[in-house]
């Protein structure tokens, strides 16, 4: 039989049951549980979409105990209460006509402390993973070994019960049963560790115990399959001859197949690097005669017919495709029609595929969405040798192009790197090469090793790019010329850019620092705006002349009116714009200084900055914007009355020329440049400030240099709650969300939700001078950002209130009186103490209790250049210079005396925008 024909054909389990076909979707995380694991309507729906012509379909992981989480939006069969949920999934892929199979797990200590409530992850021993930022988890005891197998146990059971066709016990990935078999993560000495039988002990337990389960509670035809990773890179660590051997005591138990888990189907030994030999072509040819009667199921780069017929080849039963069906929810129908697919997404299509918001934003996804971007760069074909610094390495990267994609990017062999950093490597590797751009999100936990990886390809493209020119008669020093010359890329930056391509202009985006992003990556709260869709969907009555007045009183009536009356008309526009772009900001809370829920936020409540520039960049690479990075602009060229284009200096040194009827310069303010701040506000010497070092004023002064008035200079502010040893800013949302400031006394002294300015103000009037952010479990599970805290070590958390006081080293009883004091006025919704109307969710009551220790630091400086409210920068006549438009925090007048929480990504958005617009419609009349 041929390789198609058998694809095609059934296949039956050692148990008797029979797969329709050997296609199976393979378990890919989604992320899209809530925040308790349960399942939620959007998950079914993906399931059903991509069940019927495949055999099979394997659910993503379902975490067994609560302290298990691998990954924010787990899905969790933790607890009876998950079964309904679990249910539905299990029901919409049967009814199509296809198995539904749920993989169980447990992270150990790949488990991070902010998914489980800052506790410490548990592990078979006290051993950290090796990779940078991981906790040390906490060695599980005998009796506790046992609890987990018991859990396992109730995990199968509940998937019975939820009308699940089987299970995939997942031993792979370096997951907790895969960390007890390996010598690297168990040096236990008990019956449990130590050798490799005792090693295998637990996944055997784990099995054993499966099978207890299905023939308790399940028909004989229940599936029971395990996923394993046949090597680990660490020494000691798993060889594939420790594998063959747990395999084989598997197989003699029982199993109804197994599932190789490795990145491409036929990938070699990660341990013998020389040796080519497929692993599975080295599982075929040492297997016993038990353990060739478990049909064997292989994954990863099965896109078309022909990857599946070669994976059947080498001695795979089955195959699992994962990305592909993603992007083709019908992959099964396609595959059999002969058709050639190619792994891209749409961006248009998400809801059309079925893909879950959470999915879609994964890098998962990220990637194939991206894939259509740089089609029209034309590079000179070669590699090339880049040399960058990160943190603690000199990297030599070597990187391949082709005339129009980059085809590689390799590590110069002569690297010596740790296990940590090849990971994270392959990782940001994946993820340019799928997006073909260097513009992508830097790996979590490796941001300086993912941003010099980076800037290897940038410097590479830019050579290239160089000597195609020169190929074709060109010369790199002639001025290039484009529409609109856009300086800085945070917000403001990006959303001009976008914008001003879509009206048809050509356009440049010059960054002076090494990575897209500029201050608005740093943005925690979320973005202001009244009379939205997404407040009406919630039921918030909002007006925008309610924001207006806020917003003025806010700034202490020192607001440039017209601006700020034009900010407020457009909010509800720029928020939908951003929906459109697919940067949705569904959720909402509020800031100090407001009296309604306004300040939009991603629907998972993350901090909004992050979340804002990953969006906009992928924006841009679709549109194929060009953008030069280490590239400072030394002087706006201002001829005949207009701009006429830039110079550049770029990290080579090289001078540069650029044409340009239209510049937008949305550089940022200067809260970073201590001479600038102390000029204009000598006692604010000495503070630390929230903002990024590239925030140092350089957008003004170039735009003074060719006749552009300034306004509000001296109105810098300072933030209220910045934790002092990393100037790291602690949102306003954690105290929207209903926190609490108290100091070294144990007692609250101000309302919370004033204006930063005055709140700032009573900090600083404390005897210590510093304060702590106070809140509980309910306020961190409706507040991303505090995760983010956690993990950072920002926070310090105990059990009660009293051990928490204790903690922090303040007067119990002072405290407790507080807490009561302040839960009694959150009862009543009344605030006799301090005044405090808004923001008053629940009582501070449910632990853990966590506080974080803050102080005020410079945040943002309201003063800048003058503009319109068409954007255009204006001289001291207020007569606009032609062709100079500005946006963002180098804009002075918005923002008057002091700025509200929240207000500043609306401002960059919405000038954004209109600056983009105008400066396109300019360039081109």
């Amino acid at each position: 039989m041929k390789n198609r024909d058998r694809l095609l054909s059934p296949i039956t389990l050692p148990n008797g049951t029979a797969l329709k076909n050997r296609f199976l979707m393979a378990p890919m995380t989604t992320c899209t549980g809530f925040y308790d694991g349960s399942v939620n309507s959007e998950l079914v729906e993906y399931y059903r979409a991509r069940a019927g012509s495949i055999g099979t379909v394997i659910v993503e992981c379902c975490f067994i105990d609560d302290k298990g989480l691998a990954f924010p939006g787990a899905i969790g069969i933790d607890s009876d209460s998950k079964v309904p949920g679990l249910a539905k999934i299990a029901q919409a892929i049967k009814e199509k006509g296809s198995k539904a199979v749920l993989q169980i797990y447990h992270g150990g200590r790949m488990t991070e402390p902010k998914l489980i409530g800052g506790q410490s992850p548990v592990a078979p021993s006290a051993l950290a993973a090796p990779r940078e930022g991981a906790a040390t988890p906490i060695a599980l005891t005998s009796e506790e070994v046992d609890g987990m197998i018991a859990k396992f146990g109730e995990g199968v059971r509940r998937a019975i019960e939820a009308g699940f066709d089987g299970v995939e016990i997942h031993g792979a990935n370096t997951y907790l049963i895969q960390q007890f078999f390996s010598p690297n993560s168990n040096q236990r000495t008990d019956q449990w560790g130590g050798s490799r039988e005792n090693r295998a002990k637990f996944p055997l337990a784990v099995l054993e115990i499966t099978h207890q389960m299905a023939q308790q509670y399940a028909d004989p035809s229940f599936i029971i399959g395990y996923r394993f990773s046949p090597e680990e890179i660490e020494e000691p660590g798993i060889r594939f001859a420790d594998t063959m051997y747990l395999l084989e005591k598997l197989a003699a138990r029982g199993l109804d197949y197994l599932h190789f888990s490795v990145g491409y189907t036929l990938r070699p030994s990660i341990v013998d690097s020389q040796d080519p030999t497929p692993l599975i072509d080295k599982y075929v040819a040492m297997r016993s005669e038990t353990l060739a009667k478990v049909p064997v199921m292989g994954v990863g780069g099965v896109v078309n017919m022909e990857d599946a017929e070669l994976a059947l080849e080498h001695g795979y039963d089955m195959v699992a495709v994962g990305k592909a069906c993603i992007a083709y929810p019908d992959w099964a129908d396609r595959i059999t029609q002969d058709k050639k697919l190619e792994l891209f997404i749409d961006s248009t299509q998400r809801e059309a595929l079925t893909i879950p918001e959470p999915l879609w934003r994964f890098s998962l996804v990220d990637a194939m969405i991206c894939d259509m971007s740089m089609t029209s760069k034309k590079f000179k074909a070669g590699v090339f040798n880049e040399k960058v610094q990160d943190d603690t390495h000199q990297l030599a990267i070597n990187v391949s192009l082709e005339t129009d994609r980059i085809a590689d990017i390799e590590l110069d062999a002569d690297a010596e790197l740790d296990v940590a950093f090849t990971t994270s490597f392959e990782i940001i590797r994946s993820r340019i090469l799928d997006a073909n751009s260097p513009h992508v999100d830097a790996v979590t936990g490796a941001t300086t090793q993912s941003e010099a990886v980076k800037k290897a390809v940038s410097k590479a493209i830019a050579k290239s790019c160089k000597a195609q020119l020169l190929e074709e008669g060109g010369s790199p020093s002639a001025p290039q010329s484009y529409d609109v010359v856009v300086v800085g890329s945070g917000g403001a930056g990006l959303a001009a850019a976008i914008q001003a391509c879509d009206e048809g202009a050509k356009v440049l985006v010059v960054e002076k620092m090494s990575t897209i992003g500029g201050n608005t990556i740093k943005a925690s709260v979320g973005m202001n705006a009244a009379e939205t869709r997404f407040q009406k969907l919630k039921g918030i009555e909002d007006s925008k002349e309610l924001f207006y007045q806020e917003s003025l009183k806010g700034g202490q009536f020192k607001n440039n009116k017209v601006l700020l009356r034009e900010f407020v008309e457009r909010a509800p526009q720029a928020v939908e714009w951003l929906a459109e772009h697919d940067i949705e900001l569904s959720d909402i809370t509020i800031t100090g200084g407001m009296s309604i829920d306004r300040t939009h936020r991603p629907a998972d409540r993350s901090a909004v900055g992050g979340f804002l520039i990953s969006g906009l960049v992928k924006n841009l690479n679709k549109r194929n914007i060009d953008v030069m990075l280490d590239t400072s602009v030394t002087q706006i060229r201002y001829e005949q009355g207009a701009v006429q284009g830039v110079e550049l200096l770029n990290d080579e040194n090289e001078v540069l020329t650029i044409n340009a009827k239209s510049v937008i310069v949305a550089t940022g303010g200067f809260s970073a440049n201590r001479d600038m701040v102390v000029k204009y506000r000598p006692e604010l010497d000495g503070f630390v400030t929230t903002n990024h070092k590239g925030a140092t004023g350089g957008g003004i002064a170039i735009l003074q240099n060719i006749g552009a008035d300034t306004v509000d200079m001296g109105e810098i502010q300072i933030h209220p709650t910045v934790e002092q040893t990393t100037s790291y800013l602690i949102s306003e949302a954690i105290r929207g969300g209903g926190a609490i400031l108290v100091n070294q006394a144990g007692k609250r002294f101000f309302n919370e939700m004033e204006t930063r300015d005055k709140v700032s103000a009573q900090i600083i009037a404390q005897p210590e001078k510093y304060a702590y952010v106070v809140f509980d479990e309910q306020i961190r599970l409706n507040n991303k950002a505090a995760d983010e805290y956690i993990a950072r070590g920002f926070v310090i958390s105990a059990e009660s209130p009293r051990e928490l006081a204790n903690k922090l080293e303040m007067d119990f009883h002072a405290f407790l009186a507080t807490l009561e004091t302040y839960n009694v006025a959150v009862d009543k919704q009344h605030d006799a103490e301090f005044g405090r109307t808004t923001a008053m969710r629940h009582p501070i009551n449910q632990g853990p209790f966590y506080a974080i220790r803050i102080a005020p630091g410079v945040h943002h400086t309201m003063g800048g250049v003058t503009i319109n409210t068409e954007t255009c920068v204006l001289d001291s006549q207020q007569q606009a210079l032609n062709g100079a438009f500005a946006a963002g925090e180098v804009v002075g007048g918005i923002h008057g005396g002091n700025r509200i929480g929240g207000n500043a990504v609306a401002d960059i958005i919405i000038f954004g925008i209109l600056a983009g617009r105008n400066a396109a419609r300019f360039s081109m009349k």
